[in-house]
């Protein structure tokens, strides 16, 4: 059983920026505020069950994995998390500016870069890395859930390892805006999306800090509760 509360290191644009307007109202909820927001109309023109399409990602709020969601360690807590995050944020490093695009990975829809960035690429291996300490073991049940039988021998190794397949080499940079949909679906979501996006004038992004997420419970949505800067 999966144990409470939960804890994510993501990438969230700024609260006031165009960005995290724009993926915070296709969701129906700002992780900022924890506030829920009416869908937009194009959004619920082209769908009108809108509300399902964004179920699950509404659930994380708009963000990109880093850390995936991990419950604490016997011995550790939510204070040395934080402090944690403000050491690793402070440490200087090369910060990572991608071209965003609005596509579909994996059959969902998401803001991804448009070609790969090493220097994004090392920013999730470090913070894989360097938060595992404070990460609980896997449950048998949340094993399972990751349906280790559908992964790769790679990815079930990372899995085993990492407590989420999708790190290191693994690793997609994405900001998911929809669940899985199939190819016909995607289409016109993809297109309103993309109309949207382009409104942002968003060349370039600079992934220029990390944020603290917390779920308290199963029921709950996560919630961001701390966030840093990255020092260049």
């Amino acid at each position: 059983m999966t144990a409470f509360p939960r804890y994510a290191i993501y990438y969230a644009a700024d609260a006031d920026s165009a960005l995290s307007r724009f993926g915070a109202e296709l969701l129906g909820y700002d992780a900022h505020s924890g506030n829920e927001l009416p869908f937009p109309e194009d959004a619920r023109r082209v769908a009108p069950d809108w509300r399902d399409v964004s179920a699950d990602p509404r659930k994380y709020g708009f963000h990109a994995t880093l850390k995936a969601p991990m419950a604490l360690t016997s011995g550790k807590t939510e204070a040395e998390l934080a402090a944690a995050c403000a050491t690793f944020a402070a440490r200087p490093r090369r910060i990572p500016v991608i071209r965003p695009v609005v596509d579909s990975i994996s059959g969902f829809i998401a803001v991804i870069p448009a070609e790969p960035v090493d220097a994004l690429q090392q920013l999730a291996a470090d913070c894989a890395r360097d938060f595992d300490a404070f990460r609980a073991a896997l449950t048998a049940d949340d094993r399972a859930r990751r349906k280790p039988e559908k992964l790769s021998e790679r990815q079930r190794d990372y899995l085993d390892r990492w407590g989420y397949p999708y790190v290191m080499e693994e690793f997609r940079f994405h900001m998911t805006l929809t669940g899985r949909l199939d190819a016909e679906r995607r289409g016109p979501i993809i297109e309103m999306l993309r109309q949207r996006f382009v409104t942002l004038h968003l060349a370039t992004l600079a992934i220029n800090r990390i944020a603290l997420f917390k779920q308290d419970d199963t029921t709950a949505r996560f919630r961001i509760i701390g966030e840093w800067p990255l020092t260049r």
